[in-house]
C-alpha cells in the first residue's frame, strides 16, 4: 500500500469499468493474492518486502537467486586510466586528476615508455608528492567503496587521468588495483584506456644524425615498422 501511495500509481487490479467507481487500492492488492494463491502453492521461496528498501530487496532477490547465490555479490570495480586530452571516460563515478605530479613524458629515457614499465613506475611513486597524495586518497577510497555496495551499487570506475594517459595515470591505477585488492577484497581491475595512444615520436627513439630539413636524409619508415 504504501509503495503505490508513494509511486501514486493505480494498482492494476483498482481499475473499475466505465461508470463504476474505482475499487480503493486494497481491494486490487487483495484481489491480486487470490489470484497468485495457485502459484504461492508453487513456490519454493518466498520474500516478504514489507520493510525492505529497493536495495536490500535486490540484494535478497541477487543472493538467493544470482550468480555465486549464498554468498553475497561483491561490486565489480575497475580502475581506469585515461588522458585529459582525449576527454573524460564516459562511465566514471569518480575522477581522480594526477597532472600535478611531476610529468615522466619530459625525461628523454621515460618517454617512450610507459606506467608499465618499471623505470616509469618507480619514477611515479618514489616522488614524495605521489607518496603525500596516496596517503590522503587510499582512506578516501578505503571509506567511499564500501559504502558504494552497500547502497547496491553494482558497477563502480575510478578514473585517473593525467596529461596523456600513459605514465603517471597508467602507474597509480597500477598501484591503487593493488593496494584495494588487499584492503577491500574487492578485487578491483586496472584498465587503461589511452595506454596506446600519443604523438608518433614518444614512440620512436630520436634519429641520430643532421636534423631533419637541415641538410640530413629525410627519416623514413616502411609500412608496419
Amino acid at each position: 500500500l504504501r509503495r503505490f501511495n508513494t509511486t501514486r500509481r493505480r494498482h492494476p487490479l483498482s481499475t473499475g469499468a466505465a461508470g463504476v467507481p474505482a475499487p480503493a487500492v486494497l481491494d486490487g492488492i487483495r484481489r491480486e493474492r487470490e489470484l497468485l494463491v495457485p502459484l504461492r502453492a508453487l513456490a519454493t521461496a518466498e520474500i516478504d518486502s514489507t520493510d525492505l528498501s529497493v536495495h536490500d530487496l535486490r540484494r535478497q532477490i541477487t543472493g538467493m537467486f544470482g550468480p555465486g547465490a549464498g554468498s553475497e555479490a561483491r561490486m565489480s570495480t575497475r580502475i581506469e586510466s585515461f588522458g585529459f586530452k582525449y576527454g573524460l571516460p564516459t562511465d566514471a563515478d569518480l575522477v581522480l586528476d594526477v597532472r600535478f605530479l611531476k610529468n615522466p613524458h619530459f625525461e628523454p629515457d621515460l618517454q617512450p615508455l610507459t606506467g608499465l614499465d618499471a623505470p616509469v613506475r618507480d619514477y611515479v611513486l618514489q616522488n614524495p608528492e605521489t607518496q603525500a597524495w596516496l596517503e590522503r586518497t587510499l582512506p578516501l577510497l578505503e571509506f567511499c567503496l564500501p559504502r558504494f555496495e552497500r547502497e547496491g551499487k553494482s558497477y563502480l570506475t575510478i578514473a585517473v587521468g593525467c596529461t596523456g594517459g600513459r605514465h603517471r595515470s597508467v602507474a597509480l591505477a597500477e598501484y591503487l588495483a593493488g593496494e584495494l585488492t588487499g584492503r577491500l577484497e574487492l578485487n578491483p581491475r586496472a584498465v587503461h584506456r589511452d595506454l596506446h595512444r600519443g604523438d608518433a615520436s614518444s614512440r620512436y627513439p630520436a634519429a641520430e644524425g643532421p636534423a631533419l630539413g637541415l641538410g640530413g636524409p629525410a627519416l623514413s619508415r616502411t609500412k608496419g615498422e
